[in-house]
């Protein structure tokens, strides 16, 4: 399932590090603004710590987890709307993105510039969200010619420029139309064909340095800025720094640092959940693997994911949860306590379901 998070965010707040440590891959990351000129396209394994349990328990060859795609786009400026900086090209790409993570620098450095001469985490996210907001309108504007045209001669979708016309007003009220969707004020089906930025579900990295890290009350506050919207607070070159290490030094780094896991592991878990993704589970001697469908699939959908064949010729899902399963300790006690289920074509399947589906037209199944 091809959906990406793109990063985005003035120049030097720490983008390409952040991107550098989640890929372990080393793009140019430099002091001056626009080293990133291509985005680049990491994929991103999902921490899970479901598939060692169930290796061990089916005696599995392989461990394959799901994954996150990020990708690493050119930083924005003021004006980028109208085509300053790198604008055209930055918006280009974030339209293709599925959700958009805003890295925010909030550590103090003299040594690195910030574009606006100055640190100010609320100012920066007015910048881009304003930057994103005037591109929408921009396109919206367009959009909303053409329809108005089509409707006066009676072949246009006139609750289509209805939708379009509210979300210019949310747009010109400050709030973008993801904002106003989640509070039920717009559907963003009728929308979804003109690519607008701001109706992209967003995700605020804040990067940091210890003087923030070790504040309780300035790390509430910047939770408190961007609430409801998730917040995740790291030290960008700590978590680089952390992924040089092999995991037993890892843990013992973060242990001592207070941290029960990596930022760049919340990261990848608050990413997956903000694309409105899940996984189920199958496992068997081969490989313990975590597939990824999206939240409210059934199970012919899922089953679709393994082989298409599968969902063409779906028959019936045999299902436990993975919490039941361990706590019994096997297929056969799980199926003895009658928790193995037997499920059909309007099951809706749930996160951390372990599956084995039976289809008519492929050959066999898969656990």
């Amino acid at each position: 399932m091809a959906l990406t998070i793109g990063i985005v965010g003035l120049p030097n707040v720490g983008k390409s590090t952040l991107f550098n440590a989640l890929t372990r891959n080393q793009v140019l990351a430099e002091n001056y603004p626009f080293a990133t000129i291509e985005p680049n396209v990491g994929v991103v394994a999902l921490p899970d710590r479901r598939l060692g349990v169930l290796a061990e328990m089916f005696a599995s060859a392989k461990v394959v987890p799901a994954t996150v795609s990020f990708v690493d786009i050119a930083g924005i400026v003021r004006g980028a709307s109208k085509g300053e900086g790198l604008g055209n090209q930055f918006l280009a790409n974030i339209r293709q993105a599925d959700a958009i993570c805003q890295v925010i620098r909030v550590f103090e450095d003299s040594d690195i510039v910030h574009v606006e001469g100055r640190v100010d985490a609320a100012a920066d996210i007015e910048t881009i969200n304003t930057e994103l907001a005037l591109a929408d309108l921009q396109t919206l504007e367009k959009v909303i010619a053409r329809l108005d045209k089509e409707v006066r001669i009676k072949r246009g979708d006139a609750e289509q420029l209805a939708d379009c016309l509210r979300a210019r007003d949310f747009l010109d009220q400050g709030t973008t139309l993801h904002a106003a969707a989640k509070q039920g004020l717009l559907d963003l089906a009728r929308l979804r064909e003109f690519g607008l930025m701001t109706a992209k579900p967003f995700i605020y990295v804040f990067n940091a340095d210890d003087a923030v890290l070790s504040s309780p009350e300035r790390t509430a506050l910047l939770r408190e800025l961007v609430s409801p919207a998730e917040a995740i607070i790291l030290d960008a070159r700590f978590e680089a720094d952390l992924t040089d290490l092999d995991l037993a030094d890892a843990a013992e780094l973060l242990a001592e640092s207070g941290q029960p896991e990596s930022g760049l592991d919340r990261l990848a878990r608050v990413g997956f959940a903000t694309l409105g993704l899940q996984t189920f589970l199958t496992a068997g001697p081969k490989e313990s693997r975590a597939w990824t469908i999206r939240q409210g699939w059934t199970a012919p959908q899922a089953a679709g994911v393994i082989h298409s064949d599968f969902e063409r010729g779906f028959i019936k899902a045999e299902v436990v949860s993975f919490e039941d399963l361990v706590a019994l300790g096997s297929l056969a006690e799980a199926r003895a306590a009658g928790k193995l289920r037997i499920e059909g074509k309007d099951y809706v399947m749930r996160d951390g379901d372990v599956v084995e589906f039976r289809s008519g037209l492929a050959a066999g199944s898969r656990r």
